[in-house]
């Protein structure tokens, strides 16, 4: 299934009526192999087969690869990272297989841009931006071609303006732009208080700083998903809707990455109870966003996951949605 959305800048958003509420289930999911703080499941073809089957039952259409190399790992044998950041030796093809698999259940795929680890977070951004630019050069002559990629998300995370990332964002943006004219994600996270404690920022603040990123990267970024896990509950749906009014103005489609894992618990990161996931997903329907996403359906809330919890949140969750 094609989402099929204009490019950033040729688009109107139909205002929704603040406080308007649709039934909406989540039908995008993040794909997690490149682990960072989570465990690799240590799945092959025929485990990531079946999971692909769980996914487009519960209506997935849209999967996301959230980075296709992190520091020294890859998900496919890259000649510019193997001679840039001498990576880990890498032994099956996950983009090949991710989007074989999607190409087989009907689903569109988002590629993920490589994240250092290193180079951005210490300021050093033209080389964050150099590398990934020459990575996606070759990641188009490997994959351009392939009839699920359908997007690019640009893995690179942020909570408030930074100048040196808008150049990252910009730069990087109009690179995969040329490369392969398709829709592109970001998914950044609110400074708030589970993350952040006595340094979270308020809502006033919060807005303060996304109008300023938003002029930046208006008709560069076409989809933002914010995190929703990081404020309080009662916080949520404020966030939320400030979120789709401010990325409205500026021409920019609204997701919500519905974390379908707790943050609320001593350990990182259990599959997330199902009365928070339901209160999460009515909260952003009340916002109006425009599509739920997950971090991330095959470890937290499927019922092929490591976690026993998942597979009682994916028959809850399988429950009410019907």
């Amino acid at each position: 299934m094609t989402v099929g959305w204009p490019l950033a800048g040729t688009f109107r958003l139909e205002p929704i009526k603040p406080g308007a509420m649709t039934m909406l289930k989540i039908t995008g999911t993040f794909l997690d192999e490149i682990t960072h703080d989570i465990p690799s499941q240590n799945w092959g073809p025929a485990e990531w087969a079946r999971e692909f089957d769980v996914m487009k039952a519960c209506g997935i259409d849209t999967v996301i690869l959230i980075r296709a190399g992190y520091r020294r790992q890859a998900t496919f044998e890259s000649k510019v990272l193997r001679e840039k950041r001498d990576i880990y030796p890498v032994y099956t093809d996950l983009v090949d297989l991710f989007l074989r698999e999607a190409e087989r259940c009907g689903m569109d795929f988002y590629f993920g841009t490589y994240d250092s680890g290193e180079f951005w977070p210490n300021g050093r951004y033209r080389e964050e931006t150099d590398l990934n630019r020459a990575f996606c050069d070759e990641v188009i002559a490997r994959y351009g071609d392939r009839p699920a990629f359908r997007g690019w998300y640009i893995s690179h995370e942020i909570n408030a303006f930074n100048e040196g990332m808008m150049g990252v964002y910009e730069e990087l943006a109009e690179h995969l732009r040329g490369l392969k004219s398709l829709p592109i994600l970001i998914s950044p996270y609110i400074k708030g208080i589970k993350q952040f404690g006595a340094e979270a920022i308020s809502l006033d603040r919060h807005i303060e700083e996304w109008r300023n990123v938003f002029a930046r990267i208006q008709g560069k970024v076409d989809i933002v998903a914010f995190q929703d896990g990081q404020i309080d509950f009662h916080e949520l749906t404020d966030y939320l809707q400030a979120n789709r009014e401010l990325a409205a103005q500026h021409g920019i489609m609204s997701w919500s990455n519905v974390e379908s894992f707790d943050r609320d618990m001593p350990i990182k990161f259990p599959p997330i109870s199902f009365p928070k996931l339901r209160f999460k997903i009515e909260a952003a329907a009340k916002a109006g966003v425009d599509k739920l996403i997950t971090f991330e359906f095959p470890h937290f809330l499927s019922p092929n996951s490591i976690y026993p919890a998942a597979h009682g949140l994916h028959s809850r969750y399988r429950e009410w949605i019907g």
